[in-house]
């Protein structure tokens, strides 16, 4: 097991109710889940996110912690939000890293593997 390791999990949600596709707005919500997976306690950080539509439009977003926090995780303890994202295409995907500062100071970063945002497949 690795001193400083943090792994991600994603669930995604496509927000019909709040979405306006006659004007190209595609609302999704997604949940992460923060574990530390490490053998050190650890605190996120910031974020950095990479968004990208179907037409390969990229949009870097930069900021202090995660909804307003920056969870401070003792090993095997996990932190999950949600957040939302909105497209001008029905599809897209997003990908990123936390950066976090173990209790020990060291620094590093944390994937966030890539993962699809989509409009449900309907039947007709």
């Amino acid at each position: 097991m690795a001193a400083y390791e943090i792994s991600v999990s994603v669930a995604t949600q496509y927000l019909k109710d709040q979405s306006d596709p006659e004007q190209n707005n595609f609302v999704f919500a997604y949940t992460i889940t923060i574990k530390n997976t490490g053998t050190v306690a650890a605190q996120v950080i910031s974020r950095h996110w990479i968004i990208t539509d179907s037409k390969n439009h990229v949009e870097e977003v930069k900021g202090l912690g995660v909804v307003g926090h920056q969870p401070f995780l003792a090993p095997g303890q996990s932190f999950e939000y949600t957040s939302g994202s909105s497209l001008k295409t029905p599809q897209g995907s997003m990908k990123g890293s936390y950066f976090c500062v173990a209790e020990d100071a060291h620094r590093f970063e944390a994937d966030i593997p890539e993962f699809v945002l989509s409009l449900p497949r309907t039947l007709h």
